[in-house]
């Protein structure tokens, strides 16, 4: 019921205009195991390109191991630890193989009128990010910045608000060190049907550009969801969700570049297998 953290911030909006749509293919089958250990496999085919993840996870009581291999030899681990020492507090620790550079340890904290997050790079001369919001779950205001300790320099340094009623949320952020602002709204027309509407604009000031975009999304039913979206450059995209059994589903996405379309339309097929 609090603030959440910073990247709560216009998620709302975000996930109503971004959240599903691709143009590639995929296919994610999960499995569970006798002992509880989930197993999910995932292929990706892109242009002409495949790519593969293997992912397990165990939980038990506390405490979560992820585990993720991909086909460009990559080893990911995750340890989360929720409710570390004190309610609220979770620790993540995150180690990449061969790239042991991009392993961070991060620990984040919820209360009631605060949230926090702070990560440290596994490094020498680490990365060091700290985000915090403070307000209510109507009200919150909140920063973001991460310092190179190696430079000295500050190389991320993001402001936002975020007011939220009853069926509207808008949001406000400052990004890239000021050079850049996007504002986003949320508004959820109908609880029934799950309809809503949603807007992004972004405006970057050292190169005057604008950018604008719509979304909507309306339930045909209790398990079929549809979603629409159009930019300022022309581009439109829909998908059509359908869960077809308990946490599985089926997506067919579409996008067309209204200033080109003798390049014909992109079209992105998503399959989600759950037991």
């Amino acid at each position: 019921m609090g603030p959440g953290l910073y990247s709560d911030i216009g998620k709302k909006a975000r996930d109503l205009l971004y959240k599903d749509y691709q143009t590639d293919q995929k296919v994610t089958l999960t499995t569970y195991t006798l002992n509880g250990i989930a197993i999910s496999a995932s292929g990706t085919k892109k242009n002409e390109l495949i790519f593969g993840e293997l992912q397990s996870q165990l939980k038990n009581k506390n405490i979560s191991f992820d585990v993720k291999a991909t086909s460009d030899s990559k080893l990911l681990t995750t340890v989360t630890v929720d409710e570390l020492a004190t309610p609220g507090l979770r620790s993540i620790f995150n180690f990449i193989i061969p790239d042991q550079q991009l392993g961070k340890v991060e620990l984040q904290y919820l209360h009631d009128y605060v949230g926090v997050t702070a990560a440290v790079g596994l490094t020498a001369n680490p990365i060091v990010n700290l985000s915090g919001v403070v307000g209510t779950n109507v009200y919150s205001v909140g920063a973001d910045v991460s310092f190179d300790t190696a430079t000295g320099n500050f190389i991320k340094c993001n402001g936002g608000l975020s007011v939220i009623n009853a069926d509207l949320i808008a949001s406000l952020t400052v990004n890239d060190k000021g050079d850049s602002i996007n504002a986003s709204y949320y508004h959820l027309v109908s609880p029934l049907s799950s309809t809503a509407v949603g807007a992004e604009l972004t405006h970057n000031f050292s190169t005057n550009e604008n950018s604008l975009t719509f979304g909507t999304q309306h339930a045909l039913d209790p398990l079929t969801i549809v979603k629409a979206r159009l930019n300022n450059y022309g581009k439109a995209s829909a998908l059509i969700q359908h869960e077809w059994r308990p946490k599985s589903f089926f997506t067919i996405s579409g996008e067309i570049d209204s200033k080109a379309i003798e390049k014909g339309a992109k079209v992105g097929l998503a399959l989600v297998l759950r037991p």
